[in-house]
């Protein structure tokens, strides 16, 4: 079985982690966003992934090589020269997606952060017979999206509509597919998009099937979102695997460290935190709802909450992080500092304070 990724452009939303990697090698709970998905996809007998890719591939591909050997999983990059929107790539990649099994494939979205019920979708496809299958999961403010009205009992999707007005449904489309080879055909190698060309044309023809996704679901394309994902995906770590959390008298909730982390007394951590390899977090430290990345450092007293710490980054002593800082690679932020919301570009060195959100170039 093979599946498509589509990786698309500059994660500009994610700046400025995505200054330093393309945006699905961004960590999301100690590891690239892509290989939470990849995993799931080689656990359901997926054998090659096709990344759709228009920005920095040979960075992609160099990065995924080794998870290649280890994961046993062949990974391509099919290179858009423009940006073909979501349905384009799928025509350009037609050759590696197509072959004479005549086996459905995947189509995911890169962003997205789930529990992946791949199997579930792929029992469901075979089930109803369609052409395509696509996930959607349930919003509190569908207003805010595309809604897909569809049969509950069969699944069979009726319409979309866009940002409506009235209430229709409360299910959006998720960013997951399976697909029929054959809805290849009804693609043309063009910028175009698959919810709003191609999705309508197989619903009209009562070919198109929708599955609730279990579980949680997340689009973490942007901070506040990321944030919100990483709760999401620990809460769900909690009821799945407990033994990968941490715990004990200075951990509240769900808290994830790696093991080659190290971390000082009389620290207060969590709920909510992601803590990755090599972190070094210093005495009396309080961190809360964060996510610290590789190699970055901790130090004695400050407190973190609601922020992204890069990779090889500092905070110093008694200094503050919060309300959506984010620190890009190899920031350093000084002693006492205190940040509310500031931005922080790769390389920089913060030495007074950010009072209110801001952009540091």
């Amino acid at each position: 079985m093979k599946a498509l990724i589509l990786v698309g452009g500059f994660g500009t939303r994610l700046r400025p982690l995505t200054l330093s990697v393309p945006k699905p090698l961004v960590d999301f709970a100690n590891k690239p966003m892509i290989l939470h998905q990849i995993e799931a996809l080689k656990a359901v007998g997926v054998t090659e992934v096709v990344l759709a890719i228009n920005y920095q591939p040979e960075v992609m591909l160099s990065f995924l090589k080794e998870y290649e050997a280890k994961l046993g999983i062949k990974i391509t990059c099919s290179q858009e020269t423009e940006p073909l929107g979501t349905a384009g790539p799928l025509a350009l990649a037609r050759d590696k997606l197509v072959d004479e099994s005549g086996e459905p494939f995947f189509v995911l979205n890169s962003d997205v952060i789930s529990e992946y019920p791949f199997k579930e979708i792929m029992e469901f496809h075979k089930a109803h017979g369609g052409e395509a299958s696509i996930m959607v999961t349930k919003v509190d403010e569908p207003s805010k999206y595309g809604v897909v009205v569809m049969e509950d009992s069969t699944g069979r999707v009726e319409r979309f509509v866009e940002k409506p007005k009235i209430f229709v449904g409360n299910k959006i489309n998720a960013g997951i597919y399976l697909l029929n080879p054959s809805v290849l055909d009804r693609i043309e190698l063009r910028p175009t998009s698959i919810e709003k060309e191609v999705f309508p044309k197989i619903a009209a023809e009562k070919k198109l099937f929708a599955m609730v996704l279990p579980g949680f679901w997340m689009d973490v394309g942007q901070p506040r979102d990321y944030i919100t994902g990483l709760r999401l995906y620990l809460d769900s770590l909690k009821k799945k695997s407990p033994e990968r959390l941490m715990t004990g008298p200075n951990i509240i909730g769900n808290v994830l460290v790696h093991e080659s982390a190290k971390i000082g007394d009389g620290c207060l951590i969590g709920p909510d935190v992601a803590i990755g390899p090599g972190c070094v977090i210093e005495s009396g430290v309080r961190l809360s709802r964060c996510t610290v990345m590789r190699g970055a450092r901790v130090k004695n007293h400050s407190c973190i909450s609601g922020s992204i710490v890069g990779w090889h980054s500092t905070v110093g002593q008694w200094a503050r992080v919060e309300n959506m800082t984010i620190l890009g690679e190899d920031v350093h932020v000084g002693d006492e500092v205190y940040s509310n919301g500031g931005v922080i570009l790769p390389h920089k060195e913060i030495k007074t304070n950010i009072l209110k959100p801001e952009i540091v170039m």
